[in-house]
């Protein structure tokens, strides 16, 4: 189930980078410390330990840098992401430092944190992009149970109440600290 959000989370995202032209690089994001070109940056770095995640079983906790294109780069990355997912099933765990974590539960943290950056993404390039519902709805679920007071402030802003009436992705973006 987790897979099958990570996918749809990837194919949302990358939905979101059409709309990015080098001009809209320095435009601030949701995500107060970075600009939209930090914040690619940030989504490559997750991308490429999501792949390495789904291919090798395990994840390298550095930083890795992109080419001179950072949107060509997580296209890359994304299908490299998806490849290792669909392909690969033999590792029921993912070392993730020095903690083991089922693959299903690194799928939907993943799929949460690709789907709501691609969020962010629309959001710096000035489009309203809400999340799709069949997905905002699974991934709410899961970052209902993942997300907790200790990921606030540093992975998560505190939430805050979405607009009435309020569809699954307003709701999942609120409880992640945003507001659509």
């Amino acid at each position: 189930m987790s897979v099958a959000l990570l996918e749809r989370a990837v194919s949302y995202s990358l939905g979101s980078l059409v709309l990015v032209r080098p001009e809209l690089l320095g435009n601030p994001t949701p995500c107060a410390r970075w600009d939209l070109r930090a914040l690619i940056d940030h989504m490559n770095d997750s991308l490429l330990a999501l792949a390495e995640a789904g291919d090798l079983g395990h994840v390298a906790l550095r930083p890795t840098g992109c080419e001179d294109d950072p949107v060509r780069t997580l296209r890359r990355r994304a299908c490299r992401l998806l490849a290792a997912w669909r392909e690969t099933a033999r590792c029921p765990q993912v070392a993730v430092g020095d903690a083991w974590l089922a693959r299903e539960v690194v799928a939907g943290v993943g799929a949460i944190e690709v789907a709501v950056h691609g969020w962010d993404v629309a959001a710096a390039c000035g489009q309203s992009r809400p999340v799709p519902e069949p997905l905002a709805a699974g991934l709410l679920d899961l970052a209902l149970a993942f997300v907790d007071d200790d990921d606030r402030p540093h992975r998560f802003h505190p939430p805050v109440r979405p607009a009435s009436p309020a569809r699954s992705s307003d709701r999942l973006l609120a409880f992640l600290g945003r507001s659509a």
